[in-house]
């Protein structure tokens, strides 16, 4: 049974950091890209990064300077350091896992950015 389970959300004032970590089991890690997305109430899921298999790495424009995505394949885990926060950075934080045809979702992380 496949599983990404997310970890690390919260409530955090602007400026603050998270560090969000998601634990996968069930799928061959390492050959899975690795991705972190985001819902924001009343938007569409966004790409916030993404990590490819041999380490390329994408972020979104507007989290470039902020975030660090980062995996372990040795430990099946992928991590988002999220520093300087601002309140539209709030959102339910999803893990994805994507293989080919196959991509996978955590059932996501809500992280709220007020003061």
């Amino acid at each position: 049974q496949v599983q990404l389970v997310e970890s690390g959300g919260g409530l955090v004032q602007p400026g603050g950091s998270l560090r969000l970590s998601c634990a996968a089991s069930g799928i061959i890690f390492s050959s899975n890209a690795m991705g972190w997305y985001r819902q924001a109430p009343g938007k569409q899921r966004e790409l916030v990064a993404a990590i490819t298999i041999g380490g390329r790495i994408n972020y979104a424009d507007s989290v470039k300077g902020r975030f660090t995505i980062s995996r372990d394949n040795a430990k099946n885990t992928v991590d988002l350091q999220m520093n300087s926060l601002q309140p539209e950075d709030t959102g339910v934080y999803y893990c994805n896992a994507k293989n080919g045809p196959l991509n996978r979702w955590g059932q996501g992380t809500q992280v709220t950015v007020s003061s």
